[in-house]
Order: C-alpha cells, then sequence, then structure tokens
C-alpha cells in the first residue's frame, strides 16, 4: 500500500426545513474513523439444533406436515388443510437444495432429500385422496 492519502471528506445538507425561519442543518464527517471491531460476532452454539440447517429443514417439513392436515405431534392438534402453502414450502424446499448443493454436509443432504422426498409423497396422496 502506498503513502496513506488522506480520506476525500464529504458534507451532508439536510434541506428538509422544519420552519421557513430556520437555516438547512449540516453534518461534518467524524475526524477519526471508527476502528473496525476486532471481536467476532458469536458462532452460534454447533450442537443447537434450531441453528443448523437440519433444523430449519425440519421446521419447514413441519410447516408442510400441518398444512397437508396432518396431527402436531406436540399438541396433538390436527393441522387445518392448506395444499397452496404445502405446495410453496416443499418448493421452497426444493429451492434450497439447488442454492446449497455443495455446502451442505453429507447429513444435511440426507436429511434434505429424504424429508423431499417424503413431503413430496405425502402431498401427491393428499392430492390424489377424494374429498
Amino acid at each position: 500500500m502506498a503513502a496513506e492519502e488522506p480520506e476525500a471528506t464529504f458534507k451532508v445538507t439536510d434541506r428538509r426545513r422544519r420552519g421557513d425561519d430556520e437555516p438547512p442543518r449540516t453534518a461534518s464527517p467524524r475526524t477519526e474513523p471508527a476502528a473496525p471491531s476486532r471481536t467476532p460476532p458469536p458462532a452460534p452454539p454447533s450442537g443447537d439444533p434450531a441453528r443448523n440447517l437440519v433444523g430449519l429443514f425440519m421446521m419447514l417439513g413441519s410447516s408442510v406436515l400441518m398444512a397437508l392436515g396432518e396431527t402436531d405431534p406436540t399438541t396433538g392438534q390436527r393441522g387445518q388443510r392448506d395444499l397452496p402453502m404445502a405446495a410453496e414450502v416443499i418448493d421452497l424446499l426444493g429451492l434450497l437444495r439447488e442454492k446449497t448443493e455443495g455446502r451442505r454436509s453429507a447429513e444435511e443432504t440426507q436429511v434434505l432429500d429424504e424429508l423431499l422426498y417424503d413431503l413430496q409423497l405425502r402431498y401427491v396422496s393428499v392430492t390424489k385422496r377424494p374429498g
């Protein structure tokens, strides 16, 4: 890097008026640049299932099951059937598979592939069923 060149300065003028007699406000840049943060943000715990791709896949899969009218295992309540929403979330999982190709672990790939296969079969089964 060559010798330090002075940073270009700029001036911001607020042209909005609060009243007719008030002049425009100006702000000048700081004289010292802000020091970059040396402390990286805390990494999410790797063991926390809510903070990884498998957790995301399972959460979206649960949404599809509820939209297909399946019973929620945690509450025992039957979901309201919403086939367009189920189809959208299945498509979203397919998009995630496409966009994360080559960047998933073997476990994440296996879970996503099996989940998508199962959800697609269930969706077809529900849409072919009368009533």
